[in-house]
């Protein structure tokens, strides 16, 4: 397991407001949903886990960049990455609300997605990055608690 990753410091287009009384997601915290590592050419592909949608601390608060919608200050799940692939795609599968996707990837960079199939958000990285992926499943609308699936593939989506 991979338990240390570098973190940019600083501001940038879609960093962390410095509000330090303001919640925030905060990629630190324990995941609502547990963790899992996953490897290129990992079995069965999709990996499939039962997830809760929501949350409650507004994006467009905490972020330069237009995200919208609302989250959990803790991460809802960590993906732990190694090897190499082409790709690597995280999607929400929600049909209670518009659900939203945040992740923050090995690097400390920031990636939002909304209704990319309809409500449901996905983010496909290209060559993805050895390390750690704290990923948020929130509701644009600021619902809570509406079941929900994310699925992780390299498969294309």
């Amino acid at each position: 397991m991979l338990l240390s990753r570098r973190r940019m410091v600083g501001l940038s287009l879609a960093a962390l407001a410095p509000t330090p009384a303001l919640a925030c997601p905060n990629w630190r915290g324990t995941p609502h949903f547990g963790s899992i590592e996953l490897g290129a050419g990992f079995q069965p592909d999709p990996y499939i886990r039962n997830v809760t949608v929501g949350g409650t601390i507004p994006l467009q608060r905490c972020f330069n960049g237009g995200y919208q919608g609302y989250v959990t200050t803790r991460p809802d799940f960590d993906l732990y990455w190694s090897g190499s692939a082409n790709q690597l795609t995280i999607a929400v599968a929600c049909g209670g609300t518009d659900a939203i996707l945040l992740v923050s990837d090995p690097g400390g960079d920031w990636h939002y997605s909304d209704d990319y199939r309809g409500s449901n958000p996905a983010l496909t990285f290209a060559n993805p990055a050895t390390g750690l992926y704290d990923i948020w499943i929130g509701s644009y609308d600021g619902a809570r608690r509406i079941p929900g699936q994310l699925m992780i593939t390299e498969y294309d989506f």
